[in-house]
Parts: structure tokens; C-alpha cells; sequence
């Protein structure tokens, strides 16, 4: 443009104003597409369409479902399937045919399946200011964590000592209580799963049977007693010192008949202080239900051999019947064994075939005191440090419940630990038993049941330690001993639970009861071995 050209004012103010509305109209995402006020619009590309597969129509698939190729197919599947189900069956029952069959459990009772715990005097167990029936449910928790199955109670009935006249076998002597009481103990020892068995030996004060012309009184009085408590809920009897019974055998069988056809589920106990195994025979020779506590284990000298002995003649005499094992009729163990040996027979009592029976305060320790010249009198229950310490006993430094449940190596503790597996391990609630030999001194024995878990026992009775020489040459052919086994406890300190064991290595200290375990093994077959430790001779140790 020439400087002679003029420029009209207004004409450059209207070409500002279009330009203004030329912007303004372009779309805000166009800006950077615009060139001289133009806008560029971006056009979609035409979409290609494509067909819809809609499958075969029902005529194509029948046509091509009778090809013969897709008929071939399917004939070749089922066939394959079939086979493959037959196959898995036939190989489900060789498995079933070959596995070892499961043993038929044998019908047990309760007092099969754990201990009893005599409790004779009320006033010694509960302590110098109680005694009465009302207390003795106070200490029902405490039986229960004992795991025993019941509790024989007394004698609590009336009566005047050598006076059948003043003698009620029917009432309950003031002392004690009452009826009601005993129905409400009753009660709440069912609901702690605890049965009460009542003694009802006659003349408890005195002579026990009267005079031999009064026999036939007191036999009527028995009958009518055992009818009476039967109906008020009790679950069996004790009768104790029945060897002094003229007849005692035919009253035995007169009793358990009663009591069985009330109800299966009742026990008669008899009780001797006898250790003779003919007079243990004789009184178990009309009826073979009947539990005997005894003496017989007390005459063994507390020797390894000869408490093998007498264990094996018993069982071989009474055929293997269901037992009990106590070393008396009433007393306390502490009384008849030495206090080193008292944690070996705790081991040895709950691992025999029956019912171990224990006195109130056997699982502490307890030891009836004595004066010179007198009769030894109950002990008084040692709760807690405010109780009598009126007795003996090994460790009578801590004797109380209350410190040994604190303790885990007390008497107590022991007892809980085998109580327990008392009652839940098929080996030693129904077991077979079979005797192992071993070193001097020594008692050693098996206890299995079919596939379950194996529980040996080696007990040294001996003062010195000693090598155990386990022999399994004697077991028949199904019975076996692994090379190692795990300890599941010992009666003496030091040693760790669980701790694997190599059987051809065990000793043990002197007193000392071992129980190990270890699992079935189906199959095993035996090896044999010489060590000269052994001075060569041979040993079958089966794994």
C-alpha cells in the first residue's frame, strides 16, 4: 500500500469485528486446526460390516452329529470313561480287601475305663472341722480333675459296733447326714460324670460279719440294703473282708445277682485283706464280674521279678478275667509300698489290664500315721498349708494339693498325667498285655490293641541303674517291637518328654518306671541283631 493511499478508519475497524466473530465460533477443541478462519472437521471412517455366525440349524447338527467319524468318537469315550470307573472300583475293593480289618471293640462298663478312689473316712478327707456328706460335694471339681470314673463311699450307714440290733443297713448315721444329702451328691457327682459306689460292709465299727449265728439275719438285712440304695440311685456296692464270711462265695453270687438284674450297669466290689492267690480263686470262683481288691501285690517283696511273677500267675489264674489292682482293701498305698518305689506303682497300677483302685490321698503321697500299740488311723487330707500335719510320706515337705498341682514333677501331677491317658488310649483302656524280657531287676511289659498306638512299660525296681535288655524272642508273631519308641514320661525327673529312644540303648536310673509309645506299623518285618553288651546273645528287634 502506497503512502499516498488513504485508509478509511471504518472499514479497518469492521475487517477487526468479522475476524473476532470468526473465532469465537470455531469449537474450543478446533483451535489448533483452524488456518485463515477456516475450520477443519475430521470425518469417521466408514465402517466394514461383517456377517453374524448364528451356529447350525438342528438339521445341521443331527447331520453332523451321524457322520461317522463324530459317531466313532463318542463310542470310543464312553467305553474310555467305563473302564476308567471299573478300573478305580476294582482297585477301591483289593484296597479294602487287603487292609488290615479293625479289631471288634469289646463291650466295656464304666468302671472299665478309668480308676476308682475310695474315699472311707469323710472327716480325713474333708479335714478336722468337716465330715459330712453336705461337704464332700465342695471337693467333686477336684475328683473330677482326677479323671477317676467313681468314687466308693464310706461305710456311712448306722451303726453300733458288735450290735446287729442297733446296726441299719437302710439309714445313713446321723454324722454324716442325711438321705437327702447323699441324693443331692448323688446328683452333682452325675453331672461331674462321677459314679458313687456306697460301702456297705455291716459292722464297720466292729468285727464286720457279727457272730457266725447271725449270718442268716444279716444276710436278709444285705438283701433288703442292696434293694434300698439300689432304687435311691447309687451305682454299685463294696463289701469288704468277705474272706471272713462263712459261705462267702455263695453270698458273693447271691449279691451280684441283685445288684446285675437291677441293671447291667451296677459293680459289686468285694474286699479281702488276703494276699493268697487260692483264696483269691475260691472267692472268684462262682461268679467271674465281681471286682477283688486284695493284698496279693503287696507280698511281691517290691521286686522286679518277682511283681512279674506274681503279675503273670494272677492273670493266668483267673484266665485273664477283668481285674482290679490295689495292694489292699482299704489302705493307702504310701502304707504298703516303699516310698522310693511309690511313683514306679502309680506307673504300674494304671498300666496293668483292669481297674486301678486308689485311696484318698494316694495321689499325694499320703501315709497313714500310728501310734505304738495302736491301729494306724486315716491321714488327714492335705489341702493347703492350713492343714493337719498328722502324716508321713516321701516328700512330706511339699505333701499339699495345693503345692503339688503347682509342681510339675510332684506325685500329683503324675497321677493326673496317667490317669488320663488311663482313660482315652485303646492300648491301655482294653489292651492286649504281653511280658517282655529284660535286664535284673527288671519288669517290662507291652500293652496294644489292633492299629492303635503301642505303650511299653519298663519299671527298675533295682537300687543301681541298669540296662534294660529289652527281648521280644517270646511275643508271638503279630506282636513286634520297633528299634526306637518315644518317651512319653518317666517317674523321675531329668529326662525330656517326647525325646526319641533307641531301644537297644535304653537304661534307666535306679527306681525308675519308664512309658514310651510308638505307632502300628503294618507289615514290619523283624531283624535280628547281636550286641556284644548283650554278651552276644541275640536279640529280635522288630521296625
Amino acid at each position: 500500500m502506497g503512502q499516498d493511499t488513504e485508509v478509511d478508519p471504518e472499514e479497518v475497524e469492521l475487517n477487526h469485528l468479522v475476524s473476532e466473530m470468526q473465532l469465537r465460533n470455531v469449537a474450543p477443541g478446533a483451535a489448533s486446526g483452524t488456518e485463515n478462519g477456516m475450520v477443519k472437521i475430521k470425518v469417521a471412517a466408514t465402517e466394514v460390516a461383517t456377517p453374524k455366525f448364528r451356529g447350525l440349524s438342528k438339521e445341521e447338527l443331527l447331520k453332523v452329529a451321524g457322520s461317522p467319524g463324530w459317531v466313532c468318537t463318542r463310542w470310543a469315550l464312553l467305553v474310555l470313561f467305563w473302564v476308567g470307573w471299573l478300573s478305580m472300583l476294582a482297585g477301591a475293593v483289593v484296597i479294602i480287601l487287603r487292609a488290615p480289618r479293625c479289631r471288634e471293640l469289646p463291650e466295656q462298663s464304666w468302671w472299665h475305663k478309668g480308676a476308682l478312689y475310695r474315699i472311707s473316712n469323710l472327716q480325713a478327707f474333708q479335714g478336722q472341722d468337716a465330715g459330712a456328706l453336705a461337704g464332700l460335694k465342695e471337693r467333686l471339681q477336684y475328683l473330677s480333675t482326677l479323671k477317676v470314673k467313681g468314687i466308693v463311699l464310706g461305710p456311712i450307714h448306722k451303726n453300733q459296733k458288735d450290735d446287729i440290733d442297733g446296726t441299719n443297713l437302710e439309714q445313713i448315721d446321723p454324722t454324716f447326714g442325711s438321705k437327702e444329702d447323699l441324693d443331692t451328691l448323688l446328683q452333682l457327682a452325675k453331672k461331674k460324670g462321677l459314679r458313687v459306689i456306697l460301702d456297705l460292709t455291716p459292722n464297720y465299727r466292729g468285727q464286720k460279719w457279727f457272730l457266725p449265728s447271725q449270718s442268716d439275719t444279716v444276710a436278709t438285712k444285705m438283701r433288703d440294703a442292696l434293694q434300698f440304695w439300689l432304687q435311691a440311685g447309687v451305682a454299685g456296692f463294696q463289701i469288704r473282708d468277705v474272706e471272713t464270711l462263712v459261705d462267702g462265695p455263695s453270698y458273693l453270687a447271691e449279691w451280684h445277682n441283685i445288684t446285675k438284674n437291677f441293671s447291667e450297669d451296677r459293680l459289686l466290689i468285694a474286699g479281702t485283706e488276703s494276699a493268697s492267690l487260692e483264696e483269691i480263686r475260691r472267692l472268684l470262683s462262682v461268679n467271674r464280674d465281681v471286682l477283688l481288691t486284695s493284698s496279693y501285690l503287696s507280698a511281691s517283696g517290691f521286686t522286679g521279678k518277682q511283681t512279674e511273677e506274681l503279675v503273670t500267675q494272677y492273670l493266668n489264674a483267673t484266665d485273664n478275667r477283668w481285674c482290679s489292682w490295689s495292694l489292699s482293701q482299704a489302705g493307702l498305698l504310701a502304707s504298703a509300698v516303699p516310698a522310693h518305689l511309690l511313683r514306679l506303682y502309680h506307673l504300674l497300677l494304671f498300666t496293668l489290664p483292669g481297674t486301678p483302685v486308689f485311696s484318698s490321698g494316694d495321689e499325694i503321697g499320703l501315709k497313714a500315721a500310728a501310734l505304738p500299740g495302736q491301729p494306724a488311723k486315716a491321714p488327714v487330707m492335705l489341702w493347703d498349708g492350713s492343714s493337719s500335719t498328722n502324716s508321713s510320706g516321701p516328700g512330706s515337705s511339699n505333701m499339699t494339693v495345693q503345692e503339688q498341682s503347682k509342681d510339675p514333677d510332684s506325685l500329683l501331677t503324675l497321677f493326673w498325667r496317667l490317669s488320663d491317658l488311663r482313660g482315652k488310649e485303646r492300648a491301655l483302656l482294653h489292651g492286649d498285655f504281653h511280658v517282655l524280657s529284660s535286664g535284673p531287676d527288671l519288669f517290662s511289659y507291652l500293652r496294644q490293641w489292633d492299629q492303635n498306638k503301642r505303650f511299653l512299660v519298663v519299671l527298675n525296681f533295682g537300687d543301681v541303674a541298669q540296662a534294660a535288655r529289652l527281648g521280644a524272642s517270646g511275643l508271638p508273631a503279630s506282636v513286634s517291637l520297633p528299634a526306637r519308641a518315644d518317651l512319653l514320661l518317666s517317674t523321675e525327673p531329668g529326662r525330656e518328654d517326647g525325646a526319641p529312644v533307641e531301644l537297644e540303648l535304653l537304661s534307666l536310673k535306679p527306681h525308675e518306671g519308664l512309658l514310651l509309645h510308638f505307632p502300628y506299623v503294618p507289615g514290619a518285618p523283624a531283624l535280628s541283631f547281636h550286641c556284644p553288651r548283650h554278651m552276644g546273645s541275640g536279640i529280635s528287634v522288630f521296625f
